[in-house]
């Protein structure tokens, strides 16, 4: 679940005069400068994710995720680049990271016991503190600490994700490059679990990530975009056995169907599938 805050654009609904975000700063030039959120304003969002829950349980839901990266509204309260408040809601970290806490808080108020509840974090703004940028951004160190104060609030899971808060976010791509970020929670809070994502393209790469214990689960978007049978591909690559559809039995890979065919003389045929 996630409010795009400052980040919308008109063609997602984000017209100019209804964009609100944390503080009157726009992420760049080319998106609109939003309106600064009043405390009845941040009381009626957090009310409306509560709300979004409930009906998420109704509709059947096994899991919800909080969307607290990317520079999504909950990502911009937390990070110095957007949030430029005075009040309770900005300025220490403690302050900053209030809106995000209470508003798990109420979710997991409406949110059933036994449902896991994740929230994915921006872990790093991978932005450094600068003369266009005093503060710097968001880090690691402060995702952290956030990451142990939600254990005590009943998130089950941090989907660790970084950048999102500034144009000028300097970013080290490379193949699982955010990983280190979940092994960081793992190690400095044992009670919460952690996943990893982004650039992880293929099953030993995932399966790695987890028999090594750098994160509890692995996180796939694009790479399933790109292969719809990802999950069976990557069975095969592993050596292990994944069920297949009836309907896809005879597709898969290897197999070898066997026919006896009713002959005159007895006879065995032997086909492959992929023939």
């Amino acid at each position: 679940m996630k409010v795009h805050g400052r980040n919308a654009e008109v063609s997602t609904g984000g017209w100019p005069d209804n964009v609100l975000g944390p503080s009157a700063v726009a992420f760049d030039d080319n998106l609109w400068i939003p309106k600064e959120l009043s405390i009845d304003d941040i009381h009626r969002v957090q009310e409306d994710f509560a709300l979004a829950a409930i009906r998420a349980d109704k509709a059947g839901f096994d899991v919800i995720e909080l969307h607290g990266a990317h520079g999504y509204l909950l990502h911009e309260f937390l990070s110095p680049i957007s949030n430029k408040r005075t009040d309770e809601y900005g300025g220490t970290f403690d302050n900053r990271i209030r809106f995000v806490v209470e508003t798990v808080r109420k979710v997991r108020q409406v949110w059933p016991e036994q449902k896991p509840l994740f929230v994915r974090l921006s872990m790093t703004d991978w932005v450094s503190p600068s003369d266009d940028i005093p503060t710097g951004g968001w880090t690691e160190e402060e995702s952290v600490e956030l990451a142990k104060i939600l254990a005590k609030e009943g998130v089950d899971l941090v989907d660790c994700s970084t950048s999102g808060s500034s144009p000028k976010q300097q970013i080290p791509l490379s193949p699982g490059y955010q990983v280190r970020f979940a092994t960081a929670i793992k190690q400095a809070a044992p009670n919460m679990l952690a996943g990893a994502v982004r650039l992880i393209t293929n099953a030993k790469q995932a399966n790695d990530i987890v028999e090594e214990d750098k994160a509890d689960i692995v996180f796939l978007a694009r790479a399933l975009l790109r292969d719809s049978n990802f999950v069976l591909n990557g069975a095969a690559e592993l050596g292990v056995f994944a069920q297949y559809p009836h309907q896809y039995e005879r597709g898969r890979n290897k197999s070898i169907l066997t026919f006896k065919l009713v002959l005159p003389r007895p006879a065995h045929c032997v086909l492959s599938a992929g023939s």
